[in-house]
């Protein structure tokens, strides 16, 4: 049998000086440690387990409503983010699953109908919105594990900071939080493109074309190609990083999209729609916070209008809508 000291002994043995070891690990609650899983281990399958994690399904990534069965939803792209992350981590000889469990939770507090309904809440409420502070928040407070004394999930600090560091700005400070935020570059740009050209938005050869003959001309090529960039620059290093060519060329893919993908009419009709309905769904329960779920009304009392954010950001497409007919449309026009 491989039991925990066992995982934890090979980790300190094969893993690289720079990597995160589960046994240097902490829990802001201690807890009596597992039989056979790490920390990290037992992490990556309390957020695997959580409701937030099953809601990803019926999340937008950035086509709204589309009609066929292959275009990405938050919970592909996040599969996604964290077959990248896990392959990046194993060939730096970092640690796998503390990769994976971040990966996995980085979008948990993502609103519905994508990057619009991010902009709804920013815009309408105090302090703002930013997906990667809402996805700690749901770690951290709004996801319950019954019969505990503490609030959250209780995941290790490890987690959480790769969590909160993975878009912006900021870095994290660990090698596997860096790798987080590449994976999830990587992981958008590429089945971004292969959506739109499925859907007929944008064209291969109408991409970037030095960008294309430094990455490759398909999704496969380009993810290989920045995946081993990222490796032969980071080996024996003390941070992660691609070689300044590759990165160039990845951010002009970026700089495309959001010309001619992000901001593109066609592929965003909906988004004005989407964007209306989640505002009004926000100002109708800070105005009448009675018509929050019991849960909700209650922390109300107690937070006010956080709870409504709260409460919205967790919402699936599906629910929001259903909602907003429910509140705005009347019983005989349904």
């Amino acid at each position: 049998m491989i039991d925990r000291r066992m995982l934890e002994e090979r980790e300190a043995a094969t893993l690289s000086p720079y990597a995160s070891l589960s046994r240097d690990a902490a829990r802001d609650f201690p807890e009596e440690p597992d039989e056979l899983r790490t920390l990290f281990q037992q992490d990556r399958d309390r957020i695997l387990h959580c409701k937030a994690f099953r809601r990803l399904k019926h999340k937008t990534q950035v086509f709204l409503s589309p009609e066929g069965d292959h275009y990405r939803t938050r919970l592909t792209h996040t599969l996604e983010v964290s077959q990248i992350a896990r392959t990046l981590a194993r060939a730096l000889a970092l640690n796998e699953d503390l990769t994976e469990a971040m990966a996995l939770a980085h979008d948990l507090g993502h609103t519905p109908f994508g990057h619009c309904g991010e902009d709804a809440l920013n815009e309408l409420h105090p302090g703002g919105f930013v997906h990667a502070r809402q996805s700690l928040r749901v770690v951290e407070v709004l996801e319950e594990r019954h019969n505990k004394p503490f609030k959250g999930l209780n995941l290790t600090k490890e987690v959480r900071e790769g969590i909160s560091a993975h878009t912006g700005s900021g870095q994290s400070k660990s090698l596997e939080g860096q790798i987080l935020k590449y994976a999830d570059r990587i992981a958008y740009i590429n089945h971004d493109i292969d959506d739109a050209t499925r859907a007929g938005i944008l064209r291969e050869e109408d991409l970037p074309k030095e960008a294309r003959a430094i990455l490759g001309e398909t999704p496969s090529k380009r993810i290989h190609h920045m995946v081993m960039d990222i490796v032969h620059s980071s080996s024996g290093k003390r941070s992660i990083s691609m070689s300044p060519r590759v990165e160039e060329a990845m951010m002009e893919f970026r700089s495309y999209l959001f010309a001619h993908l992000y901001r593109n009419p066609e592929a965003k009709s909906e988004e004005i729609r989407a964007k209306k309905l989640v505002s009004m769904l926000y100002q109708h329960f800070c105005d009448f916070p009675q018509d929050l779920p019991y849960e909700y009304a209650r922390a109300y009392t107690e937070r006010g209008v956080e709870a409504v954010k709260d409460y919205i950001a967790g919402m699936s497409d599906h629910y929001a809508i259903n909602c907003f007919r429910r509140l705005f449309i009347p019983e005989f026009w349904r």
